[in-house]
């Protein structure tokens, strides 16, 4: 008798834009055994009542605020109340971070002199951070807002301009500030289209974003690998990581 195979489990995958993918975090997903339950609010999809079909949710990016006033923000902040209260794994990356920090109470701001982070720029990992894998000495960013550090939360990973760069909250709820999802295809396209912000304060100019990949992007594809496994418990084939 054939054996039956184990129905693969599906992370919910919030976008914020019509053209956004889930680029390396999606292929290191499924590469790790899970399908995408894909869902754009702004564009009318719906988010579950509740995560007992899925096996933890990931929040991505945009170009908005999470300050903004718009329907989809208040409803989608609200929504992280849904992974917070059934314990499963949730992780937020920029937008999705701050919409957290919001959630659970902290401030979400620009830099008090109008710094952004736009380009490479260092972190250094707190003890705290050290303790769960190594990280990446650089990361790539593209942001101009901040968070405050909610209260409980543990501190993972920190920096100058930004000091609050990652963190865990509870069991299962993570927060990062900066990129690791970008496919190289993905880097061009924000190059292009986000070159009239390169000339805000402490933006970097496009060329030292792509030169930049060729450096350090080894290194945070490997740190994002992990760090996905540590979330969802389950790692990727390294032979089939993008």
């Amino acid at each position: 008798m054939p054996r039956r195979e184990r129905p693969r489990e599906s992370i919910l995958v919030v976008l914020h834009q019509e053209s956004s993918s889930a680029g390396r975090v999606g292929h290191q997903l499924i590469e790790a055994g899970f399908d995408l339950d894909i869902r754009r609010p702004p564009l009318g999809d719906q988010l579950p009542e509740t995560l007992e079909r899925h096996a933890g949710a990931v929040v991505f990016g945009g170009p908005m605020s999470a300050n903004d006033q718009e329907e989809f923000v208040r409803r989608e902040t609200d929504w992280l109340k849904v992974p917070l209260k059934e314990n499963r794994p949730l992780l937020g990356i920029c937008l999705g971070a701050q919409m957290l920090v919001n959630h659970l109470g902290g401030k979400v701001e620009g830099h008090g002199d109008g710094l952004v982070e736009i380009g490479w720029y260092p972190i250094k990992a707190t003890d705290d951070g050290k303790a769960l894998m190594q990280w990446p000495e650089m990361v790539y960013q593209f942001h101009r807002e901040g968070f405050s550090l909610p209260k409980d939360a543990t501190l993972l990973a920190t920096a100058d301009a930004y000091p609050n760069q990652a963190f865990r909250y509870g069991e299962n709820a993570w927060g990062i500030q900066f990129h690791a999802e970008l496919t190289r295809m993905m880097m061009h396209r924000w190059v292009v289209h986000g070159a009239h912000r390169f000339e805000l304060p402490g933006a970097q100019p496009g060329r030292d974003h792509l030169g930049g990949r060729l450096i350090w992007d080894m290194h945070l594809k490997r740190w994002l690998q992990e760090f996905l496994a540590t979330i969802f418990g389950r790692p990727a084939d390294k032979n089939a990581v993008r």
